[in-house]
């Protein structure tokens, strides 16, 4: 954790506020002036704050793009709902007889609103503001699930690691964070209400109120403006630390071995950034990926797809570049193809060695697999999976990726579908049983980069394509193995456990 992920988390959550301030007041003056039609446009925001935070930010996604803009939109909706309301509520609870006395006073109703009823429902309108704080800031960690940075890419990384001390502290600074934030909020709310809230001279006012909102409008302006990327070669972050591990040693090769700079932005998960790779203004040039991802995650396809006599890999290679104008350098050599993986208990019990060992004992064991894995979506799924093996599981059950081996370590399963090259699978204790009857496809993994990207930059790095095929055949799936463990395992740092590989295959110089 670093002082710059702390900013970049506050200075969303505060972007995010700022936003729901603006949109959230005339929300709750429009709902209490036409009560009729508020009644309507508090239906929407509530229905708003139901919609799950990972599917509004992936709408918003579609429209502003990857990162910080569409986690402070996605952020600013979810806080509108205490600050609609509450401002909404502060109005209607005016007493009557200040209202009544103001009229008597000759006070017109806009003159009345703006110096009767918005003074006096302030201090409620900040409990709002307030309450909506509190929840960004615990909200914001999804936004590294769609590059807006962040701590929640800290937190993922951390309980799949089972890294309790980082979990501890990435807790402890969110706590701090919302109880600074509060505070402050709450003495706002103290100064509105209280005897001191006229005290300060009308010019202070005035220039304390224009230097809040420049600053407001220079912390918005500063998140939606665009990284400065130009020149240099872009790629996302993974959130495994395979694709991690694979992004940092294409950098440290591309910056040793050509003049250009790598720019590696915020983790994002593998459809958003193919989805930002191939779009018409890419936000990216290339990400690691995998044929068998390629084919049945991105192209919708399924292996039945692929004619007689031609690889996957070719297939996928073939059909990516037509569609959508992509293409898969070589494959690096490791294949993180789904495998099932058994606890130690199962072996000593059973003396598994095949997936077909475990058809007589399956009534007996607990499965247990991501939510993604039970999806209808293609044949690499659970049904087809226990149909074609004759498998019936004493429960079946999902739970997150990120959870899953703290799932399975916790005795909660028996078997479980893994990744092959998951350096996990090592610290969790499970055995690999072989796909005796070839029932998953390769996931041979490979850089899927944009056709035009060499041409891009030639005269940066003539030689760009070679440098990045210096990875071709070089990482194995063992190899894989023992780096992902290294870092999820270890805890060691991701650049320095690539650059050590790369040394180590002479592909950098010591």
């Amino acid at each position: 954790m670093s002082l710059a992920m702390i900013w970049d988390h506050l200075s969303l959550v505060l972007s995010a506020l700022i936003l729901a301030v603006a949109a959230g007041v005339p929300l709750g003056l429009l709902a209490y002036l036409f009560p009729k039609a508020g009644k309507a446009l508090l239906w929407i925001v509530d229905l708003i704050q139901t919609i799950p935070a990972l599917a509004l930010l992936g709408v918003i996604m579609v429209v502003a793009g990857p990162g910080s803009p569409t986690a402070m939109i996605g952020l600013a909706l979810y806080s509108l709902l205490p600050i609609a309301r509450n401002c909404s509520l502060g109005l209607s609870q005016v007493p009557a007889h200040l209202k009544e006395a103001a009229a008597g006073m000759g006070m017109s109703p806009v003159y009345r609103l703006f110096h009767v009823d918005i003074p006096l429902a302030t201090p409620m309108l900040v409990t709002g503001i307030r309450i909506a704080a509190v929840n960004a800031i615990g909200t914001a960690v999804f936004a590294s699930f769609v590059g807006g940075g962040g701590l929640g890419g800290l937190f993922y990384t951390a309980i799949r690691q089972r890294n309790m001390g980082q979990i501890l502290l990435g807790t402890l600074v969110l706590m701090a964070m919302a109880l600074v934030l509060d505070v402050g909020l709450g003495y706002v709310e103290r100064r509105l209400s209280g005897i001191h809230r006229n005290t300060l001279p009308v010019p202070v006012k005035a220039a304390g109120g224009i230097v809040l909102a420049l600053a407001s409008v220079a912390l918005v302006v500063s998140m939606v403006l665009p990284s400065q990327t130009a020149g240099q070669l872009v790629l996302y972050d993974g959130d495994y630390s395979e694709v991690k591990l694979m992004h940092a040693m294409a950098e440290l090769l591309v910056e040793d071995k050509t003049d250009l700079d790598v720019v590696i932005l915020d983790q994002m998960t593998q459809v958003n950034n193919h989805n930002e790779l191939k779009g018409e203004n890419p936000s990216c040039d290339l990400m690691f990926s995998y044929d068998g991802t390629v084919l049945t995650t991105f192209l919708g396809l399924d292996t039945s797809d692929i004619p007689d006599g031609m690889t996957l890999y070719d297939f996928v290679n073939d059909t990516v570049r037509e569609r959508e104008g992509l293409r898969l350098l070589g494959k690096v050599g490791l294949n993180n193809t789904y495998s099932i993986g058994v606890t130690r208990s199962v072996i000593d019990r059973y003396g598994a060695e095949t997936i077909s060992d475990l058809v007589p004992v399956a009534g007996e064991l607990n499965f247990g697999a991501e939510h993604e894995f039970y999806t209808e979506e293609g044949s690499m799924k659970y049904q087809p999976f226990v149909d074609f093996y004759g498998l019936n599981f004493k429960s079946a059950k999902p739970v997150d990726v990120v959870l899953k081996y703290n799932a399975v370590e916790g005795g909660a399963f028996d078997v479980m579908v893994v990744y092959a090259t998951d350096g996990l699978n090592k610290r969790a204790g499970l055995t690999i049983l072989e796909d005796d009857l070839g029932f998953f496809p390769e996931y041979f993994g490979a850089f899927l980069v944009r056709e035009d990207l060499f041409d891009r930059f030639y005269d940066a790095a003539p030689n760009l394509e070679q440098v990045l095929e210096l990875l071709t055949g070089q990482v194995s799936s063992e190899d894989m193995v023992e780096l992902t463990y290294a870092v999820d395992v270890d805890g060691r740092p991701v650049v320095e456990v690539a650059r050590e590989f790369l040394i180590s295959k002479g592909l950098l110089r010591a």
